[in-house]
């Protein structure tokens, strides 16, 4: 663990850049954070001259601006550590304010610890402390009240499966952020080998336990994304039982390594509500996919409101065979605002606004885009595939085409085969 964590912390003072080399000179970061917000809130833009001064010799490393809405300032520490201040301030009106404090362990690597956020009156209403296990996973996270005081509240980070045995049916490979697997209705329908270990595996970190959390804007508020996606499959599906993958987001080549995974577990089927502008991304699961043409991907199209065929995303834009890439429609067949589209490289449009979900907490919800036609097209895949075992991606995927109908109203569809009104109700045949 942390000194941080498990030892009495000094308060920072100007002695510590030159205190003795039995005493840490790193300050309590909390107390820091504290002090670094009071310093800098009201700033429109902290320079690093006067600032460095009062901060314990900070050196500013990047900023970044946000157009009119605020910035993004990374300094370092003079003990080594950084410190991120982030503004939020549309037309330069503080809206939120917010700093981290990123702490150098032993192995040389910056891991984020802790983070405060305030309003516009540079008052803390709320942060975070992120904990983490030997091997720098991080386990938990606590959640601050205002003025950085001790919530309560506790959010596991990378948790172990729970216990089960396998459900039997066909499995469902689910490539995404993760999966709540306590949760006790996914519980249940976890993959397990014979003694009853998970089949799914985090390619992210690379262990086995693919817990929902995708640090994308910060560790501190992880988007979760897999677990919503997947409860509609949970519906949809009731023959399914799922083989959860965390995606590699630090070394997208492992995405060759997800796809052979997902293949020796069993995977007929892959559900995939992800996708990027970066082609290069893709190269290794591309060619992984293509050497399985027997597995059927089932790709998000994205939500940038554009037409891929002209500005692609990936891999929906990208030319297999197996891959059945769908949007999302309102309930009359219409293209749903912000979801993309495309005549050529997206096959299918089904409804997937405001549909039925449970979040990560288990909490009843809506979601909304194409990533949630993914899952509406991967089950109706596992009840055909329940209903003819000896199918593979091309009768799949011929199967599901064929239920295709032109939309109501000027009967133009934006999409290469036509739309599907409610996916659920086509029994498989």
């Amino acid at each position: 663990m942390h000194r941080w964590l498990s030892t009495a912390l000094l308060a920072l003072v100007p002695s510590l850049a030159t205190a003795a080399p039995d005493i840490d000179p790193r300050p309590d970061p909390l107390g820091y954070l504290r002090q670094a917000l009071a310093e800098t809130c009201a700033l429109e833009d902290p320079g690093a001259g006067a600032l460095g001064e009062r901060l314990g010799g900070a050196r500013i490393l990047d900023r970044k601006a946000f157009g009119t809405a605020g910035w993004r300032r990374r300094y370092r520490l003079g003990w080594g550590d950084e410190l991120v201040l982030i503004r939020n301030a549309p037309n330069g009106l503080l809206r939120r304010f917010a700093v981290e404090y990123h702490q150098r362990q032993p192995d040389d690597v910056l891991r984020p610890v802790a983070r405060a956020v305030a309003g516009s009156d540079c008052r803390i209403f709320h942060g975070g402390l992120m904990r983490y296990d030997l091997e720098g996973h991080a386990v938990e996270l606590e959640l601050l009240g205002a003025e950085l005081a001790p919530g309560g509240a506790v959010e596991p980070l990378n948790p172990p499966v729970p216990a089960g045995r396998d459900p039997g049916g066909v499995a469902v490979a689910l490539f995404d952020s993760g999966l709540n697997y306590t949760l006790p209705t996914f519980t249940d329908r976890l993959a397990r080998d014979a003694e009853g270990k998970s089949l799914g595996y985090d390619f992210w970190e690379l262990d086995d336990r693919p817990f929902d959390n995708h640090p994308a804007g910060s560790p501190f508020f992880p988007v979760r994304h897999g677990t919503a996606v997947a409860s509609v499959l949970l519906v949809e599906a009731p023959q399914a039982r799922f083989l959860p993958f965390r995606y590699p987001r630090p070394d997208m080549t492992r995405m060759a390594a997800m796809v052979e995974a997902a293949a020796e577990a069993g995977a007929r089927i892959v559900a995939m509500p992800m996708g990027s502008n970066r082609q290069e991304d893709w190269e290794a699961f591309a060619g992984a996919a293509r050497a399985r043409p027997g597995i059927l991907f089932v790709i998000s199209a994205g939500n940038n409101g554009r037409d891929i065929d002209g500005t692609p995303v990936y891999p929906a834009a990208l030319p297999l065979d197996n891959f059945l890439v769908v949007t999302s429609s309102d309930h009359l067949g219409r293209l749903a605002p912000g979801s993309n589209w495309g005549r050529e490289s997206v096959d299918l449009m089904v409804p997937a606004e405001e549909l039925p979900i449970v979040n990560f907490t288990g909490a009843p919800g809506h979601g909304s885009g194409s990533s949630y036609a993914v899952p509406r097209v991967a089950a109706l895949a596992a009840r055909l595939l329940a209903a003819n075992p000896a199918w593979r991606a091309p009768a799949l995927k011929a199967a599901i085409l064929a239920r295709a109908q032109t939309p109501p109203g000027d009967g133009h569809a934006p999409v290469r085969h036509g739309w599907i009104p409610d996916p659920a109700k086509d029994a498989p045949r």
